[in-house]
This record gives C-alpha cells, structure tokens and sequence, in this order.
C-alpha cells in the first residue's frame, strides 16, 4: 500500500476480494479483449473470411491476459484515448490480427459490454450475500421465536412480540430485495453490436448492405459475450435508465440494512440485543466500559453513502442528450464500482453481525416487566366486567391507577406499581395474587408471533433458500472488525 496518497476505504477496509477484483483494471481490460475476439470471431462465422483468418483469432485469443499496462497507459497519455490506447497495445501482442482488432466497432462496444458483463457477475455476489444474511436471520428467528420481548411503535412501549418474529421482517424486506436482483437481471441485456450512434452503418458497409447478416452479427456477439439477448436499439451506449434502475435496486437493499443496523443499535442501547464483541475489542478510548454497536453504526453509515447514489445515476440518465453526451463516462467510473462495493460492504458485515447476534432474556424480561402491567389492564377490565362491575366505572378507576403508576416510573424513578395499587383499591374486585395470576406468563400477550415465526421461515423461506441453493454458493463471513 502506498501511504503518501488517498486510498479507498471501501477497498482498503471494507470489501471482499471477490468484489474488489471484478472493478478491477485487468478485469475490465481482459473483458475488453473478450469482445474483440467475440467480435472477430462472429465477424468471421458470418463471412468475412477475406479479411480475418482463424490465426488472427487464435492469436488474439491466446494474448487475452497479455496486457502490458504500461504501454497501454504510455499510449493514452499521448493520444488522450483509453480504448484506442488498448487496441494499440493489444496489437503489438496481435501482429497478425492487429490490423482488424475492433473491425467495425466504436469505444462502447467494448465499454458498454463489458460493463454489462461485470454487473451481472457482481449481481450474482451480491445475491449470494443477501440469501446467506437471510438464512442466517432464519436460522435466529427459530430460535427465538417463543422469547416474548417488548414491541415498539413510535419507540414507545406497545404489545410484545417475540425477538424471533421481529427478526422475520428483516427476512421479508431481504427478500423483496432479492425479487426486485431478479427483476433487474431479467432486464439486463448485451449491448451488442450497435455501431457508432447505434444504427450499424459500419456493419452493414461491412456486409455490403445484408441487413440479416448484421442482425445475425449482433446476436451472435452477444451469445458469445454469455448474454441471451441484446437491446433491440441503442443509442451509443446502453440505456443509462438500467444504470439508475441499478442504483435503486441496490439502494434498496442498503435501506433494508439500515433499517435494521438502527434497530439493532436501540436494542443494544437497552442492553437487549447487541451485535457479536470480540474478546480483545476496544469499545471506547475512554471508556472502557462501552461496548459500542460499531458494525451497525458502519453498516448505518455505509447504507447511508449507497441510498444517496440514486439522485446521482437518476441526473445522468435525464442528461444523456440525444444519442449520447460523454459526462456520464466520468461519473460512471466512480459510481456503479461504488454502488457494487458499497453494497458487499454493507452485506458482509450483515452477514458478521447475523452469524452471532447475542440476546439478554433476563434483561428482555426486565423490561417486559417494566411495562407489562398497563398493557394487562384490558384484560384486567373485561375480567372485571365478568364478574358484574361497570365496565365504564372500572376504566375510570384503571386509568387513575395508571397515570399515577406512571408519574412515579417517570418523576420518581421508581418501579411500576400499579398492580399493587390496583389491589389496594376496594372498587378493584381481585388481590394482588389474583392480579398477578391475570397478568400471568408473557407469553399469553404476545399473539400468534411464534406461530407467525414457523409459519413464515418453514412456508417461505426455508423453500426459498432451497429453491435457490445453486446461487448461495460459499459466502465468506470472515470480517476484520
């Protein structure tokens, strides 16, 4: 690493290696080559043997890693022009085939392609990622799907839930996330062989005005660069819309992720649910008590950065005049790496966290405790009325007790006590034990949340993960931290 200049943090931290060598400059120069052998070697398929001979391919073929960057470099310092600078180099390593390398070609067929190939590789990254943190979260709603905890709306105290069936909304937003990779990739298509502005002049002069033939060239370019199909019409380029579709498909899992690395970080605050801390980790420089939600303030952080790219891809897009302007190439080469890195950033250390997130039952029953009496006081009300009180009367009655009970909690900070306030007053028909059998297990106040829990990991997801075994793969959950 060299020290005295700025260094990526999302590569000198943050990412996998897997996704760090796609954006990198031998991938992208090695895929350039790629399309000029795919090129050539359709062009020669469909006829033009006059001019290319199978040892030119076979040559080209041969030097497709052969890459001097140097010279590669050195040659568009001077004529100011990276793909020109790679055909130049590439011909010295192709003496033979130097003459048709990039026959009837402009700069984005091999740029456009090439990026095409690259984002559906690094899809299939990112979707390995996103199916690993789901079954990670399955696996953990499973086994917590009969703890009754505290539920929350507006942050404020409401009916328990189980830490399990929390977990299983961070599944479903997980998985409208991986419908809407899917989507996306059913979109994705070859640029193909489009020509300078995306009418095919060039072939067409090439294949003396054989409309078929140029159509047959650019399907057959395409299947050769493993693409199904290619845009019907371009313009110079791809359509920059796919690029801003991109960005909101991958802004969309960072707001999953941020949804659920800011509530990890109110649970840790109350000392319920906190993310893995590694024995020798430092906390705070100052307070060595602290043990600080650092992988979920990263993961806020990082989603942070990739939901604001959008607007970015979105004004790229709307300023493409005509068939094409070149201020989206600057932009480009920094954002859709950034999206992609941004992304595996974000889901590895999803992944970390989910693999060995760690819950307090004693400290989740605390604060259950804390707040259960009033949430027992419709129950306490209809059991009451069963046994002939008003139910208007003991409303009036409850609701006193409780404003009380919740002054001393708030002004005094004392514990809550309204069932022992309750039992004190005559007009209440039941004792403290009576109370306290009503109130009875937790359990009881939390609804369907464990049947929810089965239903939805062994009806949904488990058949999910099944289904898609094959895009799993081997997710690496190692992290520096």
């Amino acid at each position: 690493m060299n020290r005295d200049i700025y260094q990526e943090p999302l590569v000198s931290r943050y990412t996998s290696r897997d996704m760090q060598e796609l954006f990198s400059e031998k991938t992208k120069f090695t895929t350039w080559r790629k399309c000029w052998v795919a090129l050539a070697e359709a062009e020669y398929e469909l006829g033009l043997t006059d001019i290319i001979t199978q040892e030119m391919i076979d040559e080209m073929r041969a030097n497709v890693t052969n890459i001097d960057f140097d010279v590669a470099a050195a040659k568009e310092k001077e004529i100011r022009h990276d793909v020109m600078a790679h055909v130049y180099e590439f011909g010295t390593k192709c003496p033979k085939a130097e003459g048709i390398i990039h026959l009837g070609a402009t700069s984005q067929f091999v740029v456009c392609n090439t990026d095409l190939t690259v984002q559906k590789k690094a899809i299939d990254l990112v979707r390995k990622s996103v199916l690993k943190v789901i079954s990670n979260l399955a696996k953990f709603c499973l086994e917590f799907k009969d703890l009754p905890t505290l539920g929350f709306t507006h942050y404020q105290p409401a009916q328990p839930t189980t830490v399990g069936k929390r977990n299983t909304l961070y599944i479903q937003d997980l998985i409208m996330d991986l419908e809407y990779l899917d989507s996306f990739l059913d979109q994705v298509k070859a640029r193909g062989a489009k020509g300078t502005v995306g009418t095919q002049a060039t072939f067409l002069e090439l294949y003396n005005g054989d409309n078929q033939k140029v159509r047959d060239l650019d399907a057959l370019v395409s299947k050769k660069l493993g693409f199904d199909s290619s845009f019907a019409v371009t313009g110079q380029t791809y359509p920059r819309k796919l690029d801003m579709k991109l960005s909101e498909t991958l802004a969309g899992i960072g707001a999953s992720a941020h949804k659920f690395a800011v509530d990890l970080r109110l649970l840790s605050n109350l000392k319920v649910q906190e993310e893995p801390f590694a024995k020798q980790q430092t906390g705070s420089s100052a307070m060595a008590y602290k043990r600080n939600p650092m992988r979920s303030e990263r993961m806020t952080g990082l989603s942070r950065k990739l939901m604001g790219l959008p607007a970015n891809f979105a004004a790229t897009f709307s300023n493409q005049w005509f068939e094409r302007t070149l201020d989206d190439s600057a932009i480009r080469r920094m954002d859709i790496p950034q999206a992609f890195l941004l992304t595996d950033a974000i889901l590895k250390l999803y992944i970390n966290i989910t693999s060995q997130m760690v819950v307090f039952p004693k400290q989740v029953e605390r604060h259950l405790r804390m707040e259960l009496p009033f949430m027992s006081t419709e129950k306490i009300l209809m059991e009451a009325v069963a046994q002939g009180e008003s139910r208007q009367e003991m409303h009036e009655v409850v609701k006193e007790h409780s404003l009380a009970a919740g002054k001393v909690v708030k002004e005094d900070g004392l514990d809550n006590d309204l069932l022992e306030r309750l039992a004190k007053d005559d007009r209440i028909p039941f004792s403290l034990d009576e109370l306290n059998d009503l109130v009875g297990d937790y359990s009881q106040f939390t609804g369907r949340a464990s049947a929810q829990t089965d239903e939805y990991i062994l009806e949904v997801v488990v058949p999910l993960l099944a289904e898609r075994e094959s895009q799993m793969g081997e997710v690496d959950s190692s992290l520096s931290v």
